[in-house]
């Protein structure tokens, strides 16, 4: 099965990279877009030599609400036999390196509540970068986002880690998140939808967020009708980190 084939590659790929002389086998990460997402995230869980993982787009939790769950529910018991063996969420929990998650609000292949169910059982540290309508696609749109190469350096060559997000908190109308940050902070936006429905299709829209550096305090009020929302934070790089996404039932 090309899962099996595919992530034996990378494992035998990474034993040939760590081989040789004029590479240092300590400084050494892994990413993926899309289908390269999700195998980062299944071999994440499967050789502790990599120093760090960055799924672009890719998780787990497959047979739940993504673009293949139809598809696997025609297979019938071979579905649920891929599943048993091939979704990431089996892998997930194994792997403690850090993780970095890339990706937009309307992914077509992998759904924000699939993206949360996956960093939630993830091994290890996770941070989020979900950026509005991020075009889904190799090339530059999964290659060029900043944090990627802004968080490898951080594990790799000492440099500034991206800022961190604290936790999603509602106080009154509003919330809130702390954060924390070896560099300056540029501006912060709340993101949300008033749609419920498939994921890919919610019409996501943004505002301004307050900055309160004195505190490291981001937060906002939550407009009327809001079913989905979360705090993104935008260092002076133009790099993006994220809260955890909210749900109102």
């Amino acid at each position: 099965q090309w899962p099996y084939h595919a992530v034996s590659d990378v494992l035998l790929a990474h034993s040939l990279l760590r081989s040789l002389p004029e590479v240092d086998a300590d400084r050494i990460g892994l990413t993926g877009i899309s289908w390269g997402g999700y195998l980062t995230c299944v071999v994440s869980g499967l050789d502790d030599r990599f120093q760090f993982a960055v799924p672009v787009y890719g998780c787990g939790f497959l047979g739940e609400n993504s673009t293949w769950k139809d598809q696997l529910e025609k297979m019938g018991p071979a579905g649920e036999r891929w599943l048993a063996l091939w979704d990431p969420s089996h892998y997930l929990p194994r792997g403690a390196m850090p993780k970095l998650w890339v990706t937009g609000t309307n992914d077509f292949a992998y759904p924000l509540d699939s993206l949360q169910k996956s960093y939630r059982a993830a091994g290890g540290s996770s941070t989020l970068a979900v950026r509005l309508r991020m075009p889904h696609g190799h090339g530059g749109a999964g290659e060029n986002p900043e944090e990627i190469h802004a968080f490898a350096d951080s594990i790799l060559k000492g440099g500034p880690p991206l800022p961190r997000m604290g936790r999603l908190e509602s106080k009154g109308d509003r919330v809130q998140a702390s954060y924390d940050s070896s560099t300056p902070v540029q501006k912060a936006e709340l993101l949300w939808t008033t749609n419920l429905g498939k994921w890919a299709e919610r019409k996501w829209e943004s505002k301004v967020a307050e900055i309160d550096q004195a505190a490291k305090l981001v937060s906002a009020p939550v407009p009327t009708g809001a079913r989905v929302y979360f705090l993104n934070l935008y260092d002076d790089q133009g790099r993006v980190v994220s809260t955890e996404h909210a749900e109102i039932p």
